[in-house]
């Protein structure tokens, strides 16, 4: 008699077991399917507003490897005096204060471009300071017309650094 009322007591309680399983586990599915949902939607909203600060960093580097570029930087900086040395060092000077000007962008640009940049404005400043030390150099004003001849024969570093930015840009936006 027993026996019977334990297999009756099971009789009940397996599909009971069996139905509570079965619902648990289709909870357990629906809420990790809609944390997913949320969470992927909480990202879209993101990039969604991310993007327009992203393309601002983009534009403002652009801006500062224009404004670094040593045709551009020569011709509005002009030599206050004939020191080829003092020249050199208000040269880099303004490349520096315009390169910390724009440091905070770094957080939206990808490591590589930040590289790029930093890596263009410090070529920049080496060819500036290989320049001024030549002998042949004995004034600003030949220091600055030595530095823009030898931009006719190689492209400058700053134009290079651009059209990385410019493939990152086409590559973030496809």
């Amino acid at each position: 008699m027993e026996t019977n009322k334990i297999i009756e007591l099971l009789a009940y309680t397996l599909p009971a077991l069996i139905t509570g399983g079965v619902a648990f586990y289709f909870f357990q599915t629906h809420t990790k399917n809609e944390e997913n949902r949320r969470r992927f939607l909480l990202m879209k909203e993101t990039k969604k507003e991310a993007l327009p600060l992203r393309l601002q960093a983009y534009e403002r580097m652009v801006l500062f490897l224009e404004r670094v570029n040593p045709s551009k930087l020569l011709i509005r900086v002009a030599p206050f005096s004939d020191d080829k040395t003092d020249y050199e060092n208000f040269l880099i000077n303004q490349i520096e204060q315009e390169f910390e000007h724009n440091l905070t962008q770094q957080i939206y640009l990808t490591e590589d471009c930040w590289t790029v940049i930093t890596t263009a404005k410090n070529t920049i400043i080496q060819n500036i300071r290989k320049t001024a030390m030549s002998d042949k150099i004995d004034s600003s004003h030949k220091l600055r017309e030595t530095i823009l001849s030898d931009l006719l024969d190689k492209q400058s570093p700053s134009l290079v650094a651009i059209s990385y930015l410019k493939s990152e840009v086409i590559s973030m936006m496809g």
